[in-house]
């Protein structure tokens, strides 16, 4: 199978140009101007952005939290990444306590298996160390899972002491792994949360303020700390405030090996969120927290000057009505997560290129590049080059897109960015090659996204 793509505009993380681009059978084989090439199908690009397909490094599909499970699942959550501009996701498989991570890693892969529509990978969540669980890391590694998440957060459910955190630490760095890191002081959280309760504090709001940032910067830096005795890199998932940033920033100016994403919500939306009246502030309980929106400016500036790597979405929908109403009388049984791996490519491309916060080269770099190359997939997947896999988004600069639940194609019953317009426009996307989505069309097909063995960790 041929496609040629003519007369774009090319966008990778360091180049901006005009020409052609032809696939062949899923992998870019030449780049040129004025290709002479015969396709089997060839795409007028002109006036259009040619950029790599998104890559979204934190997506939670199908997965269990607090007696429900996420409102998407790999088929619905990945035709939603495809509108969006992401042709590549990277979920979490769990190891829950006293099971194996094999058994987590047949779990997701038999939950994508048949579903998704896009290429994905894992992430590995360790909810406890143990010999085994230390031992069969290299296991992991060997399957093509070469990052593992660890909770500071989360008591008795997915929190790890100090300890089996710096042994994981010790072990990845051994082995080529990355830690990626949910940093919340979780124990003095739920000490904030008994005494909220008990003087009768039940609104969606409390979650946040019983989450406040000191707690996400002292984990933050808990992990640096370990991170920098065990000689190991880390990543920091979901970072939300400056406290947490500055942390990360010291880090980095010190020449360590700490990197770390942020996410739409916490550039685009506030603490103001859980105010709106009634039960409606639930829609914006996650974990971390929206913080006011001083911390917004200060994260844009982290983007810009590369102490944030990566724009995640830490997708995790859960429907209002159904869902987020099992804590309608007490904040700390609502679920915690939200939607975002639909709008993720436009908001960013709104906020931070319309808005001229950003370059269009750093934009390329924050949603593909940089993931790509953290988490073991570049150049296969994250740039525009010769032999890299054909995953392309043809991006209209000078359209709009609207956004609203009934647009939407992710599977919950709200959007918080409802209402929301943003600059630019999502008309085509390809992944390895295949055209999946054309305009308000989708032509993927379930089951076609291949799981991505991903190679150990090399500073990018």
């Amino acid at each position: 199978m041929k496609t040629l793509i003519r007369n774009g505009r090319i966008v990778t993380a360091t180049d901006d140009y005009h020409a052609d681009l032809l696939i062949v059978d899923g992998v870019i084989e030449q780049i040129g101007k004025a290709l002479s090439a015969e396709a089997d199908r060839e795409i007028d690009a002109a006036g259009l952005l040619v950029l790599p397909g998104g890559i979204d490094a934190h997506t939670h599909f199908d997965m269990p939290f607090g007696g429900t499970t996420s409102s998407d699942d790999f088929l619905t959550g990945t035709r939603a990444a495809a509108f969006g501009g992401t042709t590549t996701i990277v979920d979490f498989a769990i190891q829950q306590r006293g099971q194996s991570v094999k058994y987590a890693f047949d779990t997701w892969l038999a939950k994508a298996e048949g579903k998704a529509t896009i290429d994905y990978g894992f992430h590995m969540i360790l909810s406890e160390v143990t010999p085994e669980i230390l031992h069969d890391m290299q296991t992991m590694i060997d399957q093509g899972i070469t990052s593992f998440k660890m909770f500071t957060a989360y008591p008795g459910v997915f929190m790890v002491d100090d300890g089996g955190i710096f042994k994981a630490l010790q072990r990845a760095a051994e082995i080529g792994g990355l830690i990626a890191m949910h940093a919340e002081n979780g124990s003095v959280i739920d000490v904030l949360v008994e005494q909220a309760l008990a003087q009768g504090h039940t609104a969606p709001k409390y979650h946040a303020l019983t989450r406040p940032p000191e707690a996400e910067a002292e984990a933050t830096h808990r992990g640096i700390v370990l991170a920098s005795l065990a000689n190991a890199p880390l990543y920091i998932v979901h970072l939300s405030s400056y406290h947490a940033l500055d942390e990360v920033t010291a880090a980095r100016d010190r020449g360590q090996l700490v990197f770390a994403e942020t996410c739409p919500q916490y550039l685009f939306l506030s603490y103001e969120n859980y105010e709106e009246p009634g039960f409606e502030g639930a829609k914006y309980v996650m974990s971390p927290p929206l913080r006011p929106k001083e911390h917004q400016a200060k994260l844009w500036r982290g983007l810009k000057s590369n102490d944030l790597q990566v724009v995640s979405t830490d997708h995790c929908p859960f429907c209002v009505k159904e869902q987020k109403a099992l804590g309608r009388d007490n904040f700390a049984k609502i679920p915690n997560g939200a939607p975002g791996v639909e709008t993720r490519m436009g908001l960013i491309y709104d906020g931070g290129v319309a808005q001229q916060r950003l370059s269009l080269n750093r934009f390329v770099e924050i949603t593909a590049t940089a993931p790509a190359k953290l988490l073991g997939m570049f150049p296969k997947k994250g740039t525009i080059a010769v032999g890299s896999d054909g995953d392309i988004v043809l991006f209209d600069p000078n359209g709009t897109t609207h956004w609203s639940v009934k647009t939407a194609h992710m599977r919950v019953d709200y959007n918080p960015y409802e209402g929301r317009t943003t600059a630019g426009a999502v008309r085509m996307v390809l992944s390895r090659g295949e055209v999946i989505v054309d305009g308000e069309t989708f032509l993927g097909r379930p089951g076609r996204g291949n799981f991505l063995k991903r190679s150990t960790f090399k500073h990018p």
